[in-house]
């Protein structure tokens, strides 16, 4: 018993206790010993009977994230005490994984006793409640802490007819408009006794609605302008008019709304006539919290840090919709629309910094983002094209854009959108040049291939309009369509070399194929997808089409008869599962793990079903690279 009593004075706070109520805590003790070593708490799941004091040998304590890998590992050695936080502020739940080395023992105190103390004994109860404080000062500690303890996110799903509700249940308003010729103060008049922020305007002949006119319009052009209000009201009027069909979802409405930066659609009916319109504060006032609403928050961000901010939140989004059984492809526009939006908050502000550009341009995405595919890892790949300018004026126009494009770069890095490690960006000066000089790039890309320059500019037959002049955009489409209608057999045969590179992960005994990175087995979950992103790309490019989605390339190519129904679905279910469990792990690894995602799965994690679920995908994967083998590697 002196032994116990001689030790206890070594450790704290038992060495804050009277010498009667450590003999009477050493009658108390159990003597515990662990012959091998031994996970024997877990993390918010182990209820604890008491605090442990190791006497010899040792106490491994430690966070698992979600791939199980040991975070904030500390080694607790003789002396120290166990269990006290937890039992005081977890309801008793181990706050931490304890591992117990071979051999080590521990002496017991029960947590009866243990509250006893804390209850008698103020400086004894205020040594756990102080270290607890001292360590939540770590960052990384408390997130475990507040995971484990049940943090609750906020909710982006407050409402799940968003995907479900379709725009004909939805309360549409009458459709109001006049003619082109109608004075602007007669239609501010209607427009007031209407109760209307919208007044369509209509060809004077054909009476088809050609535009529209807001109560922004009138106070922009009108009231800021000085117009005089007797003009007629064509002057003044917006265009082009967006409409969209009564069958479609309210989230497609949503998203068609932020995409094309319109206030109002037109409803079409089955025959094709518009049956009324909606605006886009009814459809996101119905929506009382949203992922629309969060892009809302985006478009009226009025600093970096705040776009930042809002960036950060997306893994929350992403895993809320993913859990809730959205469809990956719906979470991918969703991603889309809020780096779009940055993107587009972040240009904007460049050239109010800089002035107006000299020149008509366009800002392209290109890669993932250019097939509005992105994930949660994901860097910067866009580029410019601006107009071909007089000799005189090309040295000015180059230096603008070059600013331009490495200002609107760096804000996105700062943001979150690293830069591209390949250098695919605007603000390499080799990614911004004029519509000629990009023109020559696609010539010699599609002349004359080599398998390097495949591999390397497949990103930017993804490319994507995203902020400047359309036409530019259209011009050099009509270009690449007009390029591709000559045979190029060498260029569709590295393209099928290309998409031939990574095989699905597959051994011939059917069962999966890792590799190893740091101590897990696991395998490439981007790259096992690459060979369905390269086959629909390299049928689209064959075939002239020029949507850079993977699903809708996939649709197109199922439309012309280039694949079957069934093809066409086992390649578009094969795509987005792999894509669902890819944004899922990659929300799980920001959310728990506090970490920068990464591509990679360990099928370990992986249950029964979706482990067959993941083989008869990488058996799809591989017939349809058969196909791209005998279709297109035998033409040379």
């Amino acid at each position: 018993m002196t032994e116990r009593i001689d030790f206890l004075r070594t450790v704290q706070p038992f060495d804050l206790l009277p010498e009667d109520v450590l003999r009477e805590i050493a009658e108390l003790l159990e003597e515990v010993t662990h012959p091998r070593e031994a996970v024997i708490y877990m993390q918010d799941v182990s209820k604890l009977r008491g605090l442990d004091i190791v006497v010899a040998g040792e106490y491994e304590t430690f966070f698992y994230d979600s791939q199980q890998t040991k975070r904030l590992v500390e080694h607790c050695g003789p002396g120290c005490c166990y269990g006290g936080i937890s039992v005081l502020l977890n309801k008793k739940r181990s706050l931490r994984t304890v591992l117990a080395k071979k051999g080590t023992k521990v002496y017991f105190l029960h947590r009866r006793d243990f509250r006893g103390l804390c209850q008698a004994y103020p400086a004894f109860f205020e040594y756990f409640t102080t270290k607890y404080g001292q360590r939540m000062l770590n960052d990384e500690y408390a997130h475990f802490v507040k995971l484990n303890q049940g943090g609750v996110a906020q909710n982006y799903l407050a409402s799940d007819q968003l995907y479900s509700r379709r725009l004909e249940a939805v309360e549409l308003r009458d459709i109001v408009a006049c003619p082109g010729t109608t004075p602007i103060q007669e239609v501010a008049r209607r427009m007031a006794e209407a109760r209307t922020s919208c007044y369509f305007i209509t060809d004077a002949q054909s009476g088809d609605i050609t535009g529209f006119v807001t109560d922004i319009t009138l106070r922009d052009k009108v009231v800021a302008g000085l117009l005089d209000a007797r003009q007629p009201v064509s002057t003044i009027a917006d265009a082009p008019v967006v409409s969209i069909s009564a069958q479609a979802y309210v989230y497609e409405a949503i998203l068609l709304m932020f995409q094309t930066k319109t206030r109002y659609l037109l409803v079409q009916g089955e025959a094709g006539t518009y049956v009324g319109f909606v605006s886009r504060n009814k459809l996101l006032s119905d929506q009382a919290q949203s992922p629309f609403i969060f892009i809302q928050s985006v478009k009226q961000a009025v600093s970096g840090a705040e776009l930042r901010r809002r960036w950060e939140q997306v893994p929350d989004m992403v895993y809320q919709l993913l859990d809730r059984g959205v469809k990956p492809e719906i979470v991918n526009q969703l991603i889309t629309s809020i780096s779009d939006t940055i993107a587009l908050k972040v240009i904007e502000g460049v050239i109010q910094e800089l002035g107006p550009p000299p020149a008509k341009f366009v800002f392209m995405v290109l890669g993932s983002e250019g097939r509005k595919e992105q994930t949660l890892l994901t860097d910067q790949d866009n580029a410019i094209i601006y107009e071909d300018k007089a000799n005189e004026q090309r040295e000015a126009v180059r230096a603008y854009f070059k600013q331009f494009a490495t200002r609107v770069s760096d804000q996105l890095n700062d943001i979150g959108f690293s830069f591209c490690e390949g250098g695919f960006m605007a603000k390499n000066p080799k990614w911004t040049h004029s519509l000629s000089h990009w023109k020559r790039n696609y010539t010699e890309w599609i002349s004359e291939s080599n398998p390097e320059a495949v591999m390397q500019f497949a990103a930017f037959f993804d490319c994507r309009y995203l902020y400047g002049d359309a036409t530019i955009m259209e011009e050099l489409q009509a270009f690449l369509s007009e390029q591709l209608q000559v045979p190029h057999d060498r260029f569709f045969y590295y393209m099928a070399i290309n998409a031939l590179q990574f095989e699905p992960p597959l051994t011939f005994f059917r069962n999966i194929r890792t590799f190893t990175v740091g101590s897990q087995q696991v395998f490439n979950l981007k790259k096992t997808m690459t060979p369905i992103v390269d086959l629909a790309r390299i049928y689209a490019l064959k075939h002239r089409i020029f949507l850079t989605n993977t699903g809708e390339r996939l649709a197109a190519l199922q439309e012309q008869g280039v694949f079957s129904d069934k093809e066409y679905h086992e390649l578009l279910q094969s795509y987005y599962y792999l894509m669902g469990m890819r944004l899922k792990k990659q929300a799980v690894q920001i959310i728990s793990d506090k970490r920068r995602p990464d591509n990679y799965l360990d099928p370990k994690t992986l249950t029964r079903v979706e482990e067959v679920s993941l083989k008869e995908i990488f058996k799809v994967i591989g017939d349809f690279q058969l196909k791209i083998k005998v279709g297109f590697a035998k033409i040379l």
